[in-house]
């Protein structure tokens, strides 16, 4: 690969990273003023599964696999100077699965009451049912806008181009914020759903028009069906639309089955989910949207070996998530406690979240890694076997979250989650280095192992360093919780910090360099 395409990489990579870490940080925001409102009661219940079903219509359109599915087509037609057909493509796609959305949108509305109830069928409080459907109908309209943005930022992607894309969830959670601080006084929970209606149209819809239309774009009044590449665009597409992915099912299940279990479980989950994704977000999901255009060009260019080589080394950086997982682990009650315990979320709240926080946070290198191998996939315009694959794993992790639910409740759920998603990604991996004859591979599941049996010792001793700074600190609540987070935090960073340099671990020392070099640079 040319020094050229790693800068060019580095960079996207830097743009996104800034972006999810900034949205993290305003979407914890965002949490943290929800946990204020609602606490963990049956109105955070109620607005959670209000989701259900405008997750579902956006699965159904595959909105969020716009860009894995159409750059590579895209990137197709730009390589070969032929634009304008491109734009073409992108019209009829936009204006056939536009109306398609709208119409299930209307079916969905009409009929919210019921699927709601078959959605979260452990919810008996007509109450919370009856919440839940109001604001489900609140939200659907967004998708729209999430379909519609996740085209013009596909092409803004595309061409490179990677700014304004980055906007839109910084948006997003601003509008629910503003929404849920400025209407709760008098709609309750209500007023956060009319905030992610007001974020979605105006960070994931207006904005990303006039970036692509700063870009290029074109939109033509076109509906026509047998185009090739609208033709291949479905085939690729709709495995996406039949398939369960891990994410999107951990999302539905922990809502399901949540709702079989007391009032203020699905908030609890959804807390210790969110401050997971944290990590998720900062390191998988920024690297994987960044690099996606990379590997599209690499493989559309049959340069398998340097795609191979891209993806074994952002793996291996992705391991890091292992040791930073288990200084969350450690600090869960003391994480929980800084970010939520305010307002209606009391200590009793933090106790719940706290220990579902120790099993999500096990998963969280699964989920990261997730995001870039199968993209791999998808760069090979192969949506069929994932699809397939991540529905079958979905289908036999079911009985791992029934289990889970009756043995510990919130807690085993989030076990189930963590446990199917190290499986899965797994099993992908093996999977995609077989078929694309990836000789690096062994690197990245040595580096794996290190990193596991790195981290065992290291939680161990971080709970005991732990133990000590508590009995040090004189300061009770947030004062206290603040404080040892940040010696604990201090202690670890040290400690990986000088097994990095110390052990010769390439990936830790390379990325302290890069910041030292940034800073003297700046």
């Amino acid at each position: 690969m040319t020094t050229t395409l790693y800068r060019k990489v580095s960079i996207a990579s830097l743009i996104m990273i800034v972006s999810v870490f900034l949205s993290r940080v305003i979407g914890l925001a965002r949490e943290m003023v929800i946990a204020s409102v609602g606490g963990v009661s049956g109105g955070v219940d109620a607005y959670l599964v209000a989701f259900i079903i405008p997750e579902i219509l956006n699965h159904i359109v595959a909105s969020g696999f716009l860009s894995v599915t159409f750059i590579p087509i895209f990137s197709r037609y730009l390589v070969e100077d032929r634009e304008a057909e491109g734009w073409r493509v992108f019209s009829l796609i936009l204006n056939g699965f536009g109306s398609l959305l709208i119409l299930f949108t209307l079916a969905a509305w009409i009929f919210a009451p019921e699927l709601v109830a078959r959605l979260a069928p452990g919810i008996e409080d007509p109450k919370v049912l009856a919440m839940a459907t109001r604001m489900t109908r609140i939200i659907m309209p967004a998708q729209f806008f999430f379909f519609a943005g996740g085209l013009f930022m596909a092409v803004q992607f595309a061409k490179e181009q990677f700014k304004v894309p980055a906007l839109a969830p910084l948006i997003y959670n601003i509008g629910i914020i503003a929404g849920g601080a400025l209407l709760s006084p008098w709609l309750g929970m209500e007023g956060f759903s009319w905030g992610v209606l007001a974020g979605a149209f105006v960070g994931n819809f207006w904005i990303q028009y006039l970036g692509a239309r700063r870009a290029g774009m074109t939109i033509v009044p076109v509906f026509k069906l047998n185009h090739p590449d609208l033709k291949r665009y479905i085939l690729l597409t709709l495995p996406l639309m039949l398939g369960l992915t891990m994410t999107f099912s951990a999302e539905i299940f922990l809502k399901f089955f949540g709702s079989y279990l007391p009032t203020g479980s699905i908030a609890a989950l959804n807390f210790g989910f969110r401050i997971m994704f944290i990590l998720v977000g900062l390191f998988g999901q920024a690297v994987g949207v960044a690099s996606f255009p990379f590997m599209a060009r690499l493989v559309a260019e049959n340069r398998m070996d340097e795609m191979n080589r891209l993806l074994n080394q952002t793996l291996r950086y992705l391991a890091l998530v292992i040791p930073v997982s288990i200084l969350f682990i450690v600090l869960r009650q003391e994480v929980v406690a800084i970010l939520f315990e305010r307002g209606q979320f009391d200590a009793a709240a933090t106790d719940l979240t706290a220990r579902v926080l120790l099993f999500l946070m096990g998963g969280a290198f699964a989920f990261a890694a997730q995001t870039v191998v199968v993209r791999g996939f998808y760069a090979m315009q192969d949506t069929v076997f994932p699809a397939v694959f991540g529905t079958v794993a979905v289908a036999l992790s079911i009985p791992l979250y029934w289990y889970g639910m009756a043995l510990f409740g919130p807690g085993g759920v989030a076990l189930a989650i963590s446990l199917s998603a190290a499986l899965q990604v797994a099993l992908l991996y093996m999977v995609w280095n077989r078929r694309s004859q990836n000789k690096g591979s062994r690197s990245v599941y040595r580096f794996y192992l290190w990193m596991i049996l790195f981290s065992i010792p290291l939680g161990l001793g971080l709970e005991w360093i732990k133990t000590i700074f508590r009995l040090w600190v004189a300061w009770d609540g947030f004062a206290g919780s603040l404080a040892v987070a940040i010696l604990t935090g201090v202690v670890f960073t040290a400690v990986v910090l000088s097994a990095g340099y110390g052990l010769r671990v390439r990936e830790v020392a390379d990325i302290l360099d890069k910041v030292i070099g940034k800073l003297k640079r700046g």
